[in-house]
C-alpha cells in the first residue's frame, strides 16, 4: 500500500488531469453567499473515526466518510484501517458514509465501465450494513479523475470531489469538487489557517479532507493537534459546519442559504 497517493508527476500526469478539470462538468449554478465548512475522510483510517470524529462532535459537527469497503479490517501505512463497527456507528451517531470505490482504484489509469462497476461494489456492501444513501457523494482516490469517469458517475451521484486545493464557488465543478487538506505538518496547518479566513471573508464552501489522526501521522494525515487548531479556528470564525450531503441538499434550492 506505501505510496498509494502519490499521483504521477510527469507531463502525461499533468495533462490527464488538465483534461479532467476541463472535461464534463457539472457547474454549481446557485451563488453560495454565506461560508460553509465540511470535514471529509478518505478511506477511512480508524483514527478518523475513534479521534476525529469525537472532536467534530464535540461541537456539534458531523463529517463525511468516504469509504472504500476493500480496506475493511485491514492494516495500511495509514494505520489500522475502519472496522464494520466504526462504520455503524458513525452512522448511527448522524455522520455521512459515502463512496471511495471498492478497491481504491485510480481513475486515471481504469476503464470507466471497470470503476463504475467497483463503485457499485462498494454501496451494495455499504447498503447491505444499513446505510441507505452511499450514492449522495463520492471521492476520487488518489484526486485522480477522466472525462470519461466524470461522465459515468455523474448520473449516480450528487458531487464528485477531488483534491485541486481551493474554495468552491458558483461556476465551480460539481463533479470534481475542490478541497483543503488535512496534512503538511505546519505547512499544511498555516495553508488550512488561510482557507478559513479567505472562506470567512469570500464565502464558499471550503472541503476539508484528511485521513488518519494520530500522533504519529502519515504523510496524508494529521495530528489529533492539528485538527483540534483547525476545529477551533471554524468555531472562533463562527463558520456553519454541514456534510456534504446537507450541503448538496441546501445548492439544490435558490438561493443558497445557511438555515439558521
Amino acid at each position: 500500500m506505501s505510496g498509494i497517493y502519490q499521483p504521477a508527476g510527469n507531463l502525461l500526469g499533468k495533462v490527464r488531469r488538465l483534461a479532467a478539470r476541463a472535461g464534463v462538468r457539472r457547474p454549481i449554478d446557485v451563488a453560495i453567499n454565506e461560508p460553509i465548512v465540511s470535514f471529509t475522510f478518505d478511506d477511512f483510517p480508524r483514527s478518523a473515526a475513534l479521534i476525529g470524529a469525537p472532536m467534530l462532535e464535540r461541537r456539534g459537527w458531523r463529517g463525511t466518510f468516504y469509504t472504500a469497503m476493500g480496506f475493511l479490517g485491514t492494516t495500511t501505512h495509514l494505520g489500522d484501517m475502519m472496522q464494520r463497527a466504526d462504520i455503524e456507528a458513525l452512522h448511527a451517531r448522524g455522520h455521512e458514509i459515502a463512496c471511495h470505490t471498492y478497491a481504491h482504484l485510480d481513475a486515471s489509469h481504469c476503464e470507466p465501465d471497470v470503476f463504475a462497476d467497483d463503485c457499485e461494489r462498494n454501496c451494495a456492501e455499504l447498503m447491505e450494513m444499513g446505510i441507505l444513501r452511499p450514492r449522495t457523494s463520492f471521492a476520487f482516490p488518489y484526486g485522480e479523475a477522466s472525462p470519461a469517469i466524470k461522465r459515468a458517475l455523474q448520473p449516480r451521484y450528487g458531487a464528485l470531489r477531488g483534491v485541486r486545493h481551493g474554495i468552491n464557488r458558483k461556476g465551480d465543478d460539481l463533479n470534481l469538487l475542490k478541497a483543503v487538506a488535512l496534512d503538511g505538518g505546519k505547512a499544511g496547518l498555516d495553508k488550512a489557517l488561510r482557507a478559513i479566513h479567505e472562506v470567512k471573508s469570500e464565502p464558499g464552501w471550503l472541503i476539508f479532507y484528511g485521513h488518519d489522526v494520530r500522533e504519529n501521522p502519515s504523510e496524508w494525515g494529521c495530528t489529533p493537534e492539528f485538527l483540534a487548531t483547525i476545529c477551533a479556528e471554524v468555531d472562533a470564525q463562527d463558520l456553519p459546519v454541514l456534510t456534504v450531503g446537507e450541503t448538496l441538499s441546501m445548492l439544490s434550492d435558490e438561493p443558497a442559504r445557511i438555515p439558521a
